[in-house]
């Protein structure tokens, strides 16, 4: 507590309970078992892990304590250290890439609801062009309820976000116990090095773009260095205890699906099916049935939903309601009875129903659609990351203009390398993403994220030609 302010202080381990929930999830354990051959994606978190995550969560709290009054994040910082244009761009970007994230919701719900209906693997037999349209329809939908403004979605996503972090903990710690209180038939792990060192080959690195999406995102917690009862020792404590939490339970997630799935003979539909499937074995250990598989579906498509909504206006307000009038048409800035953005929301709706509509024109296959999905989400939403390091290399060039309780590193040469890795490591996971054998699925993961963040130099110019025409 502090005797000043009466202000309640938050101790390392709080903050790191509370990052966890908001970087980590249970979709990460599966996307990364897929992607990186079962098992040897051990090896792959511990990496990512140790040369990325946490350097990059680091970063973030002197970020959050230099601009502790900065309540923009990362555009605020942008601006503090380059300046209100280049603010605007990474206010433009960390909205923008919100757009295939939000084309992607639709899906996921379909998938869940099928699930929670029939507890079968139907979704995967489904017409993408069916799926699609179903998908545009339930995209229609939130985007309605966005405009009015409904108040009980945040309640419902903040709700289904804490079950599905307590069921993806709750898999875990079931799986693990599995072997020594239930009489079930699991597969026996080789516990050898060849188990678990991948091969680090072209491949690996084109799949780096899922690791660094798993991660990212810590930068919404940097409101909350300040508030520690001493930045400077605890936050550091705090996200390496981050750092480890999470890397354990990607371990042991890991391990727990290496005991239902052989890592030689990944299912193909398993970022579809995987969380499902999973669910469905635990539940048959444990003779209850669909009951686990039935409750996450659940849970799931109240999540997909409400998370789809607020994804639709929480990133729109962000951009706007701290955005430069220079840059952005005053069309933009219009808002309806209930506060919404109605043009800001119209764009939205053109963005993401072509995103809905094009894939299913050239993928066929549901399970390879899905993939598409989180494929191009991990090359588009790490781009915000981007902007991360491009403010801590501009903080750490100004040297002591900006003082900061929590320092990550104290040299400026230092630091500034620290920022230059991340940043480089970030770009060539996004761009090594993009590669596709699938000659449709390659233009597309190229086209997105160019036009994406191309639309983002057109507002300036109409903002400059609507200056023109007032004066």
């Amino acid at each position: 507590m502090d005797t000043q302010t009466g202000e309640k202080k938050i101790l390392w381990y709080s903050l790191a309970f509370m990052a966890f929930s908001t970087v980590w999830g249970f979709g990460n354990v599966i996307n990364g078992f897929s992607e990186y051959g079962g098992l040897k994606a051990i090896v792959s978190w511990i990496l990512i892990f140790a040369i990325y995550f946490v350097p990059y969560a680091l970063m973030v709290g002197e970020l959050g304590s230099a601009f502790k009054r900065a309540g923009g994040g990362v555009s605020s910082w942008i601006y503090e250290t380059i300046g209100p244009r280049m603010a605007y761009y990474a206010g433009w970007t960390y909205w923008v890439v919100h757009m295939p994230y939000i084309s992607q919701k639709p899906s996921g719900a379909v998938i869940a609801a099928s699930w929670a209906l029939f507890q079968d693997k139907r979704a995967s037999d489904m017409n993408t062009t069916v799926l699609q349209l179903i998908c545009l329809v339930i995209f229609l939908m939130a985007m309605y309820l966005a405009g009015k403004g409904v108040n009980l979605l945040k309640q419902l996503a903040t709700l289904a976000g804490s079950a599905m972090f307590i069921m993806s903990m709750l898999f875990v710690v079931m799986m693990v116990a599995a072997p020594f209180i239930t009489d079930a038939s699991l597969l026996n792990i080789d516990w050898s090095l060849s188990t678990f060192l991948p091969t680090f080959d072209a491949k690996f690195f084109m799949g780096l773009s899922i690791l660094v999406f798993a991660v990212g995102g810590c930068e919404k917690i940097s409101p909350y260095v300040n508030k520690m009862r001493d930045p400077a020792r605890d936050f550091s404590k705090g996200m390496i205890a981050l750092a480890a939490m999470v890397a354990v339970t990607a371990i042991l997630g890991t391990v727990a699906l290496g005991m239902m799935f052989d890592s030689s003979h990944i299912p193909e539909d398993l970022m579809t099916n995987g969380a499902y499937y999973a669910f469905q074995k635990l539940g048959e250990y444990y003779h209850l049935g669909n009951f686990f598989v039935i409750v996450y579906a659940l849970t799931n498509l109240v999540g997909q939903f409400s998370v789809m909504v607020l994804s639709i206006d929480a990133p729109l307000r962000m951009l706007l309601d701290s955005a430069d009038h220079r840059f952005i048409p005053k069309k933009m800035f219009v808002k309806n009875a209930n506060g919404a953005y109605t043009n800001g929301h119209r764009l939205v709706m053109a963005i993401v129903i072509v995103l809905i509509v094009v894939p299913a024109f050239g993928i066929k296959n549901v399970d390879v659609l899905v993939r598409w999905l989180v494929k191009v989400n991990s090359v588009c939403m790490p781009l915000r990351y981007l902007w991360v390091f491009v403010a801590y290399i501009a903080l750490k060039r100004a040297g002591e203009r900006f003082p900061a309780q929590y320092r990550f590193v104290k040299g400026r040469t230092l630091g500034i390398l620290f920022g230059i890795w991340c940043f480089v490591f970030t770009a060539f996971a996004c761009i090594t993403g993009i590669y596709s054998e699938d000659t449709f699925q390659l233009v597309l993961n190229i086209v997105t994220p160019f036009v994406l963040v191309g639309l983002g130099f057109i507002m300036p110019m109409l903002a400059a030609r609507e200056a023109r025409r007032s004066d």
